[in-house]
């Protein structure tokens, strides 16, 4: 009832939004009462209207937010639209507000510690895919017939755009799929942190593209490093004492934060440098402080709107296409080579350092949309002279359509790289799992732990450390079905057996020669499974093994009993062992039993301290 009147108030409020627009701004606009400072504000008023009301539409059609602003800007634009904006030069400084928060909030949000601690597979990956996907990229628009000339860059633009890829639609939709902790998600992320990374030099050499001397651009790296340092120090030495000093007042940390982005664009400025990359280096710079989560949360708000402007005004920019073909054509032929050289740029790398072919496939098919990060470049390149309308008309239609493409690339993931899979292994790329004569034969095993995450890690350490060991140890009675190679080197380090495959595939349970298990635990929650469900996996299980004991997870008491239903002997809830733990804990604290308390929780911590799992 509540979700049905929520619905019904969010239409009213819509078709207030129309009929206000229409018997309000749009009159008081047309008619040319509106005059200097009165025009701006008709303008973003216009724009931020008709943006809720095209986000409204595409939200109910799981689309991403930024192509709804885009279409908005198309809508009331002069070119293609109703024309209800005239110039977009009414909202475009304001908007350039939204660019230069995006940027600092990308900063706040680049950890430089979890750089450090990351594996070869990310930072070799990081460090390679943009400069290779550029290397690939000019090549392939010189054959489109683009070419190097004074003062155009056309095609540097075009390379670069299609080398970066959307942190914005990634996070998101991965988010959504529980897939950030996995490998692959893991190995995304981190390219993207790279990427924004490369792009800070790309923002570094942008203003000297009109006078490419060597000794300006290594000038220009110069102010640059000048810039990190002095951004580095002030944030290391004043302004801890600084945010120490106005953290009582929660106002005066985001007003601190602005002012220290401003500021640090204002130096960027002075050194002839890009503002927006005074912006990314002003978010790094405090992106470790303590008070880093609150600023995000709040300059988030302030940011939406600016960038929403932002969008919008892109979206006016798009020529009709129906006016050239070509530019639709071009962008059209770009999308499917951006799509294409992810995989040329990023498997290559991926699987030869043992990373497997899923996990080496994902994560392209992850990647495969051009950035908002792109959207900038090419609109701060046109400012300056450096590419054609065209040439930005053509990035935006690919942004268009790459991230329309990517949202269903990104959600069937794993049925792509499954059918990419299998004609990789027919032309003789194998994957790093076991011989086929090995997958033949039997597992001469008692417990095959299918999947292998969090839980499955700390259900290995207490059988591992169990008191009740016999003769032989429960490690040799062990085997693990998983996919990940981090995984599968750790377990073959402490001697327990494991078998590469994805337990969504019936071919690979069906063939790992697990037919003598006398137990077999699926701990992975179908929340977190792709491509099976512990249901399909119970059957799985009882045809290959019927006479074995089936352990499975279930996240509710509804879906635990279909699975004894279904055959399950065992079903794991977390949520009821989690709150059965409380009990005791509970009891204590009622009954004033500090002593016990604190003996309990002193060895809680001892315990945690000394736990040395794969997975912590």
């Amino acid at each position: 009832m509540n979700i049905k009147l929520n619905k019904s108030l969010l239409i009213i409020y819509l078709v207030g939004i129309i009929i206000f627009n229409q018997l309000f701004l749009i009159p008081l606009y047309a008619s040319g009462a509106t005059e200097g400072n009165s025009n701006v504000v008709a303008s973003v008023g216009i724009a931020i209207l008709a943006a809720t009301i095209i986000g409204y539409i595409s939200n109910f059609l799981k689309q991403p937010l930024l192509l709804a602003y885009i279409l908005a800007g198309v809508l009331i634009g002069p070119r293609i639209g109703f024309g209800l904006i005239k110039n977009n030069n009414d909202i475009e400084t304001i908007s350039h507000f939204g660019l230069i928060l995006l940027l600092f909030l990308i900063g706040l949000e680049i950890d430089i510690k979890k750089l450090k601690e990351a594996g070869k597979s990310l930072i070799i990956s990081g460090l390679l895919q943009f400069p290779l996907t550029i290397i690939i990229g000019i090549g392939f628009f010189l054959l489109l017939g683009y070419s190097f000339g004074t003062g155009k860059y056309d095609l540097i633009y075009l390379a670069a755009c299609c080398s970066l890829s959307s942190t914005a639609i990634v996070v998101k939709l991965l988010y959504s799929k529980f897939e950030l902790d996995t490998l692959a998600g893991r190995i995304t992320l981190g390219i993207l942190v790279f990427q924004d990374i490369w792009a800070i030099v790309l923002l570094g050499i942008q203003p000297n593209l009109s006078n490419p001397n060597i000794l300006q651009i290594l000038l220009s790296f110069g102010k640059g490093f000048i810039l990190v340092l002095i951004s580095m120090l002030v944030s290391k030495y004043i302004l801890p004492r600084l945010f120490k000093t106005v953290s009582k007042i929660p106002e005066l940390i985001l007003i601190s934060s602005l002012g220290w982005c401003f500021l640090i664009c204002g130096v960027a400025a002075f050194f002839n440098l890009s503002i927006e990359m005074g912006a990314l280096i002003a978010g790094v710079a405090i992106s470790t402080f303590p008070y880093n989560l609150d600023v995000i949360a709040k300059v988030t708000n302030i940011r939406d709107f600016f960038i929403t402007l932002f969008f919008v005004s892109l979206g006016m920019q798009i020529p009709n296409p129906l006016d050239n073909i070509s530019v639709l054509a071009t962008a059209t032929i770009c999308s499917l080579f951006l799509i294409g050289s992810r995989f040329v740029s990023i498997f290559p790398i991926l699987y030869p350092l043992k990373n497997g072919i899923r996990v080496s496939l994902l994560t392209p098919i992850n990647l495969a949309q051009i950035s908002e990060f792109s959207l900038v470049i090419a609109t701060l390149g046109f400012s300056a002279g450096h590419i054609s309308q065209d040439t930005l008309s053509s990035i935006i239609f690919i942004f268009v359509i790459t991230s329309i493409s990517s949202t269903y690339m990104i959600k069937y993931n794993n049925q792509i790289q499954i059918g990419i899979s299998i004609i990789l292994k027919k032309i003789g790329i194998k994957d790093i799992e076991s011989t086929d004569e090995e997958e033949e034969e039997s597992v001469n095993k008692d417990i095959a732990l299918l999947g292998f995450h969090r839980t499955a890690s700390s259900l290995l350490h207490e059988i591992l450390n169990s008191e009740n060991q016999t003769d032989i140890s429960l490690k040799d009675k062990i085997v693990v079905v998983d996919f990940n190679p981090e995984v599968h080197a750790s377990l073959q380090d402490l001697g327990v057996k494991i078998i590469y495959g994805d337990i969504s595939h019936p071919d690979t349970l069906h063939h790992s020669g697990l037919h003598n298990i006398k137990i077999f635990v699926s701990t992975i929650p179908d929340t977190l499974l792709v491509g099976t469900d512990n249901l399909k996996i119970i059957r799985h299980m009882k045809e290959i093994c019927p006479h074995a004991k089936i352990i499975v997870t279930a996240e509710s008491s509804e879906r635990a009993l279909k699975m004894y239903a279904e055959g399950a002997h065992y079903v794991i809830i977390p949520r009821i062992i989690s709150a059965r733990s409380i009990i005791p804990v509970v009891d204590m604290i009622l009954q004033n039993n500090d002593k016990e308390f604190i003996n309990y929780i002193n060895s809680e911590i001892e315990m945690l301290k000394n736990r040395s799992e794969i997975l912590r």
